[in-house]
């Protein structure tokens, strides 16, 4: 919020001034306002592998962050630019494999991944996007620089986060809108439900029907399955609501059985269907990928998109975008060092006290070591997994994460920041301004996820 001389950056200029009237006991009645609000709407997520009771509430920050209209600008291109480089690449890997070819890639990094699903090799979906909801994890780490911590292509969450997080601020904050022209979110749903349509299968020649198929309400991702569904007027579905005749899919109703077009899925790929995939799934659909194959419906995201946000991957990410746009890369990745490569295992041994270590299919920040944090015997326990499955990791150097103002009891104090924005990829490519902003809410943390202790706060995007 503040520059070096300590006067407020030009974003947050309107929110300081506004700060200083506020007593703070009208600050913290806010926050309990936010948080009975939360409470009221049934904003939980569910925390797996604990003894405590498994929902909880997402801590809700109410000092909002905020970017300027031009710093947008710039990472909405670079957004852009990484999402269709990604989607070339997944169609790539599944056809001819130029990228390979051209040893760009190594191709055992592509076919050896259990991301990789050789069931999609030669399958086109419509308008060859692969993944249509994209979420993009950046961090800042100067003035001018964000990088880019993630890819998610699978089912990325947290985007019900970002709409009640607005819908909170502008119900208890309406004079902050009126001072300051905050761009809109509230219309994803709707951009959501037209990215759906549009890659609807091309013989379809009515309105398309759309559904959400859910794990159900023990998955911890629920309340977003329930509110997306019903935010785009759309039906919530179990594996057992749908059924395949005839190659195509159906759902059942209380009229006759409707044919269903396109599925939103939350369901990894490897329980999507037990006919090809796991046997023992009973989440999925018997019979939903052949249907899938004939062109009968399409499934968002595609399966075996997995591949494109491998965390052996990212690090040729800025190869892929140069191969396929023939651009230099408009976002920095964090330099990565590929445990699988001696050499590379090598320095991460020597230097794990100062890097981060990652799972490479891990998420949620499980099955992660913070170096500079980490216990003597934190760091002994993950050396000995290194050198077990060394192709199980990657590390990172411990980025010095920019901080955003954050409201804590004695007013207002730094808590290190990152930043989700969503993509939707279809007909065109919509990115939504701003996105989801998670704190880490303990002083000094890096670790902003919400299963170990963040929590979120509303992303302003001002325009010009």
């Amino acid at each position: 919020m503040l520059a070096a001389d300590g006067t407020p950056r030009a974003p947050y200029r309107q929110l300081a001034d506004w700060f200083e009237t506020q007593s703070p006991s009208v600050m913290r009645k806010k926050s309990r306002e936010a948080e009975t609000i939360f409470r009221r709407l049934g904003i939980t997520f569910a925390v797996y592998g604990t003894a405590e009771a498994t929902e909880r509430l997402i801590p809700f920050d109410i000092i909002p962050r905020i970017l300027s209209a031009s710093e947008w600008r710039r990472l909405s291109a670079g957004i852009d630019q990484r999402v269709r480089a990604l989607n070339a690449f997944l169609h790539d890997i599944y056809h001819r494999q130029e990228i390979i070819r051209a040893g760009r890639i190594p191709a055992d990094l592509v076919i050896q991944n259990e991301a990789f699903l050789p069931e999609m090799i030669g399958f086109t979906p419509p308008r060859r996007v692969y993944a249509h909801i994209i979420g993009t994890d950046l961090v800042r780490v100067n003035e001018e620089d964000f990088y880019v911590l993630e890819d998610n292509t699978r089912t990325p969450s947290g985007v019900s986060y970002m709409l009640e997080n607005r819908e909170t601020m502008m119900r208890m904050f309406p004079e902050l809108f009126q001072q300051n022209r905050v761009a809109p979110i509230e219309h994803y749903p709707e951009l959501l439900r037209e990215t759906l349509e549009s890659v609807a299968p091309p013989h379809c020649d009515s309105e398309p029907t759309v559904c959400v198929l859910t794990p159900g309400i023990f998955n911890s991702a629920y309340f977003e399955h329930a509110f997306l569904a019903d935010s785009m007027g759309v039906e919530l579905c179990e594996a057992r609501d749908l059924f395949v005749e005839g190659g195509k899919v159906f759902m059942r109703t209380t009229r006759a059985p409707e044919q269903v077009h396109v599925i939103y899925r939350r369901i990894d790929d490897a329980f999507l269907d037990p006919l090809t995939f796991r046997p023992d799934s009973m989440l999925g659909v018997p019979g939903l990928f052949d249907a899938y194959r004939a062109g009968n419906v399409t499934i968002c995201n595609a399966p075996g998109t997995g591949i494109a946000d491998d965390k052996a991957i990212y690090a040729y990410v800025p190869d892929i975008i140069e191969f396929y746009t023939g651009q230099k890369p408009i976002l920095k990745n964090v330099p990565t060092w590929n445990c699988a490569k001696p050499e590379e295992l090598a320095h991460v041994l020597a230097h794990l006290p100062e890097l981060v270590v990652k799972e490479v299919h891990g998420s949620g920040g499980y099955g992660m070591l913070i170096g500079p944090t980490a216990s003597k015997r934190e760091l002994a326990e993950f050396t000995r997994r290194l050198k077990a499955r060394p192709g199980n990791y990657i590390a990172q150097p411990t980025l010095a994460l920019s901080a955003c103002p954050t409201h804590v009891a004695s007013g207002l104090a730094p808590r290190h920041v990152d930043l989700r924005p969503y993509v939707l990829v279809g007909d065109k490519v919509r990115i939504t301004p701003g996105g989801l902003t998670r704190v880490a809410l303990k002083k000094g943390s890096l670790v902003v996820n919400s299963s170990q202790g963040g929590g979120t706060k509303d992303t302003w995007v001002l325009e010009d």
